[in-house]
């Protein structure tokens, strides 16, 4: 308790440190426009008097006299308060009720807008404190090639950032999508497509050499594409090998809430594991400011000699209402990695701002999720959950986020193989820019 109270203690500090330094850049500049209306909120902009640097809510700036470099600092911060319980009860279900999800730092450095190298290192974790660490070529038309650690193109929620998540968290079958790893991709895209592969091997902050090596493509199509509609269908496969160093591969997912600190349902390790397949389908219609998503993945785990294989598989379905604005943007390229034909997040228009005299823009959104690690003689237990949500964007860099969930659990590992039940508000105050 005392580890885990002194890292969110630094990392408090350092967010709280980045946020006040940004507040003084921009301070000198504010004092001397306060009868102007400003074209940011007060907080995110400032002339620096500096040619070639800026501050607003893409962060701080640094572009070359002729635009040929350019290199951006931003960040973002997510904190999450929740409470709830469990029935049966679990004593260390919650280890806290609010919690630092994330405290990023992030840099991207452009050239002839050709070539991007991104860093992103949260501060919150020592476990995988490294994110994005990638480079990017994209200068050739319809083709972006990759490399470094960066998420791997499989399931359109994985791909949609963090900052862009409907929810709070991820939806269930999430546990068993790769996420990021370092590795060489190569995706193409055209007017309604897109097709990326690539291969790859653990994650940086691990072992690079730990976990085999994977073989990963996503194909995407649109058949509607316009401003006010879209249809997105998606299928996604991988193939992981697993060599000597890393053979005993597991998944688990807590009921959707970070803050929540036991896996409900869990396979532990599955020893000498031999190799990994995934299958990803997702599918979403966006008709205005209504938007339908799903999809379902599976996983299959082949074992050495005669131990029985085993399949464990997720889905999810989710529909969102942006009561007062537009729908989210659909985005087919990237500037680097993997997250291509995606939706990106809820626009504010300039009346609605709060810092224009607006109320900004709501979202209610609605879920269901499930996923099942029991099979043969695994007994990982199966989850469902039920959640609803609604979400506030004051501005452009602000979102306030309410979550109810209700989780139950067949066969929990967390209660001796009986079934449970969880019900659990979070929230979160998140900044990005």
């Amino acid at each position: 308790m005392k580890h885990r109270f002194l890292r969110h203690s630094r990392c408090l500090a350092a967010a709280t440190s980045y946020a006040v330094a940004v507040v003084s850049l921009a301070a000198p500049s504010l004092a001397a426009d306060a009868g102007a209306v400003p074209s940011l909120p007060r907080f995110v902009q400032t002339d620096l008097g500096i040619p070639g640097v800026s501050l607003n809510e893409r962060g701080i700036t640094v572009e070359s006299a002729d635009d040929a470099v350019k290199f951006r600092i931003g960040g973002r911060l997510h904190l999450d308060p929740a409470f709830g319980g469990t029935s049966p009860r679990i004593a260390d279900g919650f280890g806290s009720n609010i919690e630092v999800r994330r405290a990023w730092i992030e840099t991207y450095l452009t050239i002839n807008d050709a070539v991007e190298l991104a860093f992103q290192y949260d501060v919150n974790t020592d476990r995988t404190p490294i994110q994005d660490a990638a480079i990017g070529y994209r200068g050739i038309d319809g083709l972006v090639i990759s490399l470094g650690n960066f998420k791997e193109p499989f399931s359109l929620q994985q791909l949609i950032s963090d900052n862009n998540t409907t929810f709070v968290e991820r939806a269930l079958p999430d546990a068993l999508v790769p996420a990021r790893n370092a590795g060489f991709a190569v995706a193409g895209y055209g007017e309604r497509w897109t097709l990326t592969g690539g291969v790859f091997g653990g994650n940086i902050n691990t072992g690079v050499e730990l976990g085999g090596i994977a073989g990963t493509v996503r194909a995407t199509y649109a058949p509607i594409l316009s401003e006010t509609e879209v249809l997105h269908l998606g299928l996604a496969g991988s193939f992981r090998s697993y060599d000597q160093n890393d053979r005993s591969p597991s998944f688990s997912s807590k009921p959707e809430a970070f803050v929540f600190q036991t896996s409900l349902i869990n396979t532990r390790a599955i020893r000498n594991a031999a190799d990994l397949t995934r299958l990803g389908l997702e599918a979403a219609y966006q008709n205005g400011p209504f938007r339908l998503q799903g999809e379902y993945i599976r996983a299959e785990v082949g074992r050495d000699g005669l131990l029985p294989g085993a399949s464990f598989e997720g889905g999810y379905v989710e529909g969102a209402w942006v009561i007062n604005g537009k729908g989210r943007r659909y985005q087919l390229k990237t500037d680097y990695g993997a997250d291509l034909a995606i939706f990106k997040g809820v626009q504010v228009g300039e009346d609605q701002r709060v810092s224009r005299g607006g109320i900004g823009v709501f979202e209610l959104a609605a879920r269901f999720s499930f996923l099942d690690l029991k099979d043969a003689a695994i007994a990982g237990g199966v989850e469902r959950n039920w959640t609803a949500g609604v979400n506030w964007y004051p501005d452009k860099n602000i979102r306030l986020m309410a979550n109810y969930i209700h989780a139950k659990a067949e066969r929990s590992p967390a209660v001796s193989g009986r079934d449970i039940d969880a019900d659990i508000a979070e929230f979160r105050l998140q900044l990005y820019w």
